[in-house]
């Protein structure tokens, strides 16, 4: 068999570490996916990636392990876990758990919040949760071997020990699983408990160090160290302060059987809103609780993809009912009612309502400016006709006015021209051939008649009808004395 350039340097940098001791208790370096025959073709990670993405958490004890596998295949879930206990940085514990009973998370994913220190840990690469949980979903036995490996490597490093935090124990390896494509060689397992099985401590640690020498230069370990508040001593293998549980983990790792066991009686008493049959020991992914998230491969979108077609499930799972939908639907109709529009029912609907809310808002004021100006042709006509009415009246009145004044010229003129008449009576009467033999005479006195008539009438228009009094002209003169 050919021996690669990394396991060589793995082997060699065990050598260093273990003092000359058989490299095979310290580290098994195992064959990669493409090495072990056609399963390997249907492997999602190899050993490499594998092993990569489990450094962080593998020293974990074993419930809480089992806890952060299975949520890490609700990822969306563990991102709003994550926002919630940054907002609630005081919550921990069981009673951080009961918070958010409430929360359509799944319960492994409420159980999280009890350790705002491993939340500070997931939150700081949400691609690793993911494909944490892909991992697992696609191939449990593979990180299952993962997680024994690194363990292994710790406890030869000398870096994995029972103290006040934790037992570690060492249990026969069970054989592996045919349906594995990671040939491990079948050793011991190590199982890290809990020295309190009320309380849990968290490890901190850098997977670089603690591991000892690692196989995969080209994969290094991934590492998110915690905030410095949770672990203030800093020391190669941290536990920090422990967690009062109760009954919030009820999730163990079956190393033999490469899945997770579930505590029935202590998941229904703490999950009161949702209970599980008492069968329901094994735990099954349940594609409801991912929310849309995608799954990586082909075989778990052919096995969990028509699990969320039977979304009806998710309801009974969550705690919902027929008569809570019932009142829901009450509350909603009463709104309408009293003319209260009910909450939307979605992003999607909240958006919608924004939107035709400003669409109608944007058409308010072309209504008020269309009532303003249909106001204002309003009063231009009422104007309009008032100033014509105005002006008619005032047109009479002036008609009126000068119709009396014309009348009063007319009445001016006859007593004028009687006037004129009775003068020239007289006149003629005393010298009726006296213009003719004097025609300029004659013509001149025309024209002071015509004058005196022009400005008998200009004065008229003067006066606004008052009558103009004249002198009667002279009797005496005017003609020659009689021939005796």
């Amino acid at each position: 068999m050919r021996i690669s350039a990394p396991h060589l340097l793995a082997t060699a940098l065990l050598l260093a570490v273990t003092g000359g001791s058989n490299p095979a208790t310290a580290w098994a370096a195992p064959q990669s996916a493409s090495a072990s025959g056609a399963k390997a073709t249907s492997a999602t990670f190899s050993v490499e990636q594998l092993d990569q993405m489990m450094a962080p958490i593998a020293l974990y004890p074993d419930s809480l392990l089992a806890q952060v596998l299975m949520a890490s295949t609700y990822p969306g879930d563990v991102a709003d876990a994550v926002k919630w206990s940054e907002k609630n940085k005081d919550a921990k514990g069981e009673a951080a758990v009961k918070q958010v009973a409430s929360q359509p998370w799944d319960p492994s994913v409420q159980s999280l919040v009890a350790f705002p220190q491993l939340l500070a840990v997931l939150g700081q690469d949400p691609a690793w949760v993911q494909k944490m949980g892909d991992a697992f979903l696609a191939q449990p036995e593979d990180v299952m071997a993962s997680v024994q490996r690194l363990r292994a490597k710790a406890d030869a490093a000398g870096n994995l020990k029972s103290n006040e935090q934790q037992v570690v124990s060492k249990q026969p390896a069970a054989p592996a699983s045919t349906t594995t494509v990671v040939q491990q060689p079948a050793q011991q397992t190590i199982v890290i408990e809990p020295a309190d099985p009320e309380v849990v401590y968290v490890p901190s640690y850098n997977p670089s160090v603690v591991y000892g020498g690692w196989a995969y230069p080209s994969y290094p370990p991934y590492y998110y160290p915690p905030p410095p508040y949770y672990y203030p001593g800093g020391a190669l293998l941290s536990f920090g302060i422990g967690v009062a549980v109760g009954g919030a983990l009820w999730g163990d790792c079956n190393w033999g059987g490469g899945d997770i066991d579930i505590d029935v009686n202590r998941y229904n008493e703490f999950n009161s809103n949702r209970q599980i049959d008492r069968s329901s020991n094994k735990w099954n992914h349940n594609a409801s609780n991912r929310d849309g998230v995608p799954y990586r491969d082909n075989a778990s979108r052919e096995r969990y993809g028509n699990q969320r077609q039977g979304a009806s499930q998710r309801d009974g799972y969550r705690g919902h009912d027929q008569a809570r939908n019932a009142d829901r639907q009450r509350a909603a109709q009463s709104l309408e009612n009293r003319g209260i529009q009910a909450p939307a029912k979605s992003n999607a609907e909240a958006r919608q309502r924004a939107g035709q809310a400003s669409r109608d808002i944007a058409q308010q004021p072309a209504s008020r400016n269309a009532a303003g100006a249909g106001g204002q042709r309003a009063s231009a006509g009422n104007t309009s006709r008032a100033n014509a009415g105005n002006t008619q009246r005032a047109n009479t009145g002036s008609t009126q006015q000068r119709t009396a004044a014309s009348n009063t010229r007319a009445q001016q003129d006859a007593r004028q021209r009687a006037s004129n008449t009775q003068a020239g009576t007289r006149t003629g009467n005393n010298s009726a051939f006296q213009g003719a033999s004097n025609p300029g005479q004659s013509r001149a006195a025309s024209s002071r008649g015509h004058s005196s008539q022009a400005a008998s009438r200009s004065s008229g228009a003067r006066s606004a009808g008052r009558p103009v009094q004249r002198s009667a002209p002279s009797r005496g003169g005017g003609g020659g004395g009689r021939r005796r």
